[in-house]
């Protein structure tokens, strides 16, 4: 005689509650951090920090053009500043480190929020009916590897000097002229302009849909604002190494 099944049905509640419960006991930045929104807001917020402090850097860079003493003499004040509350340079290794984390926190989200959209959307667009986000997209995710590679490079180039054979410690405009005279140097650093243009083109539109700046009378000016920030950012870094290989800096 066969004896009938028994089947154990699911709680519904009690799983719900435990998750809940699972959930409460998470710290909060741990769960922000976690959701797909708090990713974006990370993105958003570093991507900002980024673009104030290159607008910051490009002020810096384009000393220049006052002639070596003045830049010289800027560099060196960069490495005073927090004196005598910090030691020299301290700050600058503060604020290395600080764009390094968020340079970390930015692309992991990047990377981890791309997964995420790729296993929300397992089936491939037929060909010829892909999104007209593709290329803005391909933009950020590309462009974005491109520059934290550069970013790497730019470091052992100009600041570490490992990678600049005329490197001379304290010599910051002797380094930067030196460096652009090489033809393959300047290839490099417009073709990571331009790709850091695209990205903050459509980054700074991005990052003020994600915080929530969002309106039909507003979007036609947040796009503008970020292009009009674009070509500011990459036209100001770009006219550097132009200048150095026109003579107009030597």
């Amino acid at each position: 005689m066969c004896l009938p099944s028994r089947r154990t049905g699911l709680n519904v509640e009690a799983v719900a509650s435990q998750l809940a419960t699972a959930r409460r006991k998470r710290p909060a930045v741990r769960l922000f951090w976690e959701s797909t929104i708090g990713k974006k807001v990370v993105m958003a917020a570093t991507g900002l920090l980024f673009v104030v402090f290159l607008l910051a850097h490009m002020a810096g860079n384009l000393k220049i053009f006052f002639g070596p003493e003045d830049f010289n003499h800027y560099a060196a004040w960069l490495r005073t500043i927090g004196e005598p509350a910090l030691h020299s340079s301290w700050y600058l290794w503060v604020q290395r480190t600080a764009l390094i984390v968020a340079l970390v926190l930015h692309v992991t989200a990047a990377v981890q929020l791309s997964k995420r959209d790729r296993r929300a959307r397992p089936v491939r667009y037929v060909h010829g009916q892909r999104p007209r986000a593709s290329f803005a997209t391909h933009t950020m995710r590309w462009g974005g590897a491109t520059l934290a590679v550069y970013i790497v490079w730019h470091i052992l180039d100009l600041t570490v000097g490992v990678a600049n054979q005329d490197f001379v410690r304290d010599e910051p405009y002797h380094n930067v002229v030196a460096d652009f005279q090489v033809w393959w140097v300047n290839v490099i650093y417009i073709v990571a302009l331009l790709m850091l243009g695209l990205h903050i083109n459509h980054g700074f539109w991005s990052a003020a849909q994600t915080l929530g700046i969002r309106s039909a009378t507003k979007d036609h000016t947040i796009k503008t604002v970020g292009t009009v920030l674009a070509v500011v950012i990459t036209a100001g870094f770009l006219i550097v190494p132009i200048s150095v290989m026109t003579g107009w800096v030597s």
